[in-house]
C-alpha cells in the first residue's frame, strides 16, 4: 500500500470514505469527504460519478480484508463447527476495539434502505456470501437443516454486531459464542 503522501487521489478518497462512512454513517457530505481525503471536489467527480459510487467502491475494496478477518488461517485444520465458532470469536474480539461500530456492510444496508443503491448491492453480496459460508459449513457438519441454521447464524451475527457496535451489548463475555453453541447443538452439529 502506498504511503499517504504517495497515495493516488482515488486511493485517498476510498480510504477517507471507508473511515468516515464507518465512523459517522453514509450521510457524510462530499465536502467533508474531499476535505478528509485532501482531494478537490472536481477531482472526485473526475474519478467517480458521485458520493454513491465512492461509497460502493470503498466497500468493495475492503471486502478481502473484512472476509479474511472472519476466516481462520488454516480452515482445513478445523471442523465445520469450529470454523463457525471462530467467526463469532473474531466478532467478539473485534467488538472490543474502541473504534468498533458494528459490521460496516450491515450498517450500509440499514442506513440506505434502498436495495438498488450501488453500495447496497455490494453490502448485500457480502452478507449473502457469509450466509452461504455458514450454510456450507452447516451442511459439512451434518446439521439437520443447513438453510435454517445459516439463517439463525446470520441473525446472531448481525444482531450481535449491531448491538456491540451501538455499545448496548458486550460480546467479550462469550454471549454470542454461547448462543451459537446452543444453535449448533440443537442443529446436530456436535463436532
Amino acid at each position: 500500500m502506498a504511503t499517504p503522501e504517495k497515495a493516488s487521489p482515488r486511493d485517498r478518497l476510498l480510504d477517507a470514505a471507508a473511515g468516515l462512512f464507518y465512523r459517522d454513517g453514509v450521510s457524510i457530505g462530499v465536502e467533508a469527504l474531499c476535505r478528509t481525503a485532501g482531494v478537490s471536489k472536481r477531482s472526485m467527480y473526475q474519478l467517480f460519478d458521485g458520493k454513491d459510487e465512492v461509497l460502493a467502491a470503498s466497500l468493495e475494496r475492503r471486502i478481502p480484508w473484512y472476509e479474511a478477518q472472519l476466516r481462520p488461517a488454516e480452515p482445513e485444520a478445523m471442523s465445520p463447527r469450529r470454523q463457525i465458532l471462530y467467526v463469532f470469536e473474531r466478532l467478539a474480539e473485534r467488538s472490543g476495539d474502541p473504534g468498533y461500530r458494528g459490521c460496516p456492510y450491515l450498517a450500509v444496508l440499514v442506513e440506505l434502505k434502498d436495495p438498488e443503491h450501488p453500495a447496497s448491492a455490494v453490502a448485500r453480496g457480502v452478507k449473502e456470501r457469509l450466509a452461504a459460508d455458514f450454510r456450507a459449513l452447516a451442511e459439512q457438519g451434518g446439521a439437520r437443516d443447513p438453510d435454517l441454521l445459516a439463517r439463525q447464524l446470520m441473525l446472531v451475527f448481525d444482531g450481535a454486531s449491531a448491538r456491540a457496535g451501538a455499545r448496548v451489548e458486550r460480546l467479550d463475555d462469550g454471549l454470542a459464542t454461547a448462543t451459537v453453541t446452543a444453535l449448533l447443538d440443537a442443529a446436530g452439529m456436535r463436532t
